[in-house]
């Protein structure tokens, strides 16, 4: 049921190409992977660090969560997300201890990956994303 890992951590950016570049020119990393999640209102770039991702979130839409996160917050780390064996169980198991969901139920997040997220009004403040392989 306990995380296995931080799987990533995401972070909001207002110009997706400017923070690619910083990534890889001044940190030396490497942009694997640039796709769009349209339902969420988002493209992403991943890079790995060691065994865990950084994921940058560029809104496509300024009344998306990310379009929303950037006005209120401004650039700057959004969430964190942790690997799971089950999205399903692990937010079944959070609701028991009433912790808010943001979801009740898995979705399709980027790189086929099943999602879900807790609440931060319950996790510290703390946007907390759990995620599931359904290749493994």
């Amino acid at each position: 049921m306990k995380p296995s890992h931080i799987e990533h951590i995401g972070i909001a950016v207002q110009n997706l190409e400017e923070q690619i570049k910083y990534y890889e020119e001044v940190l030396g990393l490497t942009c694997y992977n640039i796709e769009e999640v349209a339902d969420q209102k988002v493209k992403t770039a991943f890079f790995m660090v060691g065994q865990t991702k950084i994921e940058l979130l560029e809104s496509t839409d300024p009344e998306g969560p990310i379009g929303k996160f950037i006005e209120k917050k401004g650039q700057g780390i959004h969430h964190i997300a942790f690997a799971v064996e089950s999205v399903q169980e692990f937010l079944d198991h959070a609701a028991s201890k009433e912790v808010a969901l943001i979801d009740k139920a898995p979705r399709a997040g980027a790189e086929g990956l099943q999602i879900g997220f807790l609440h931060p009004k319950s996790t510290n403040g703390v946007l907390t994303e759990v995620c599931e392989n359904p290749k493994k």
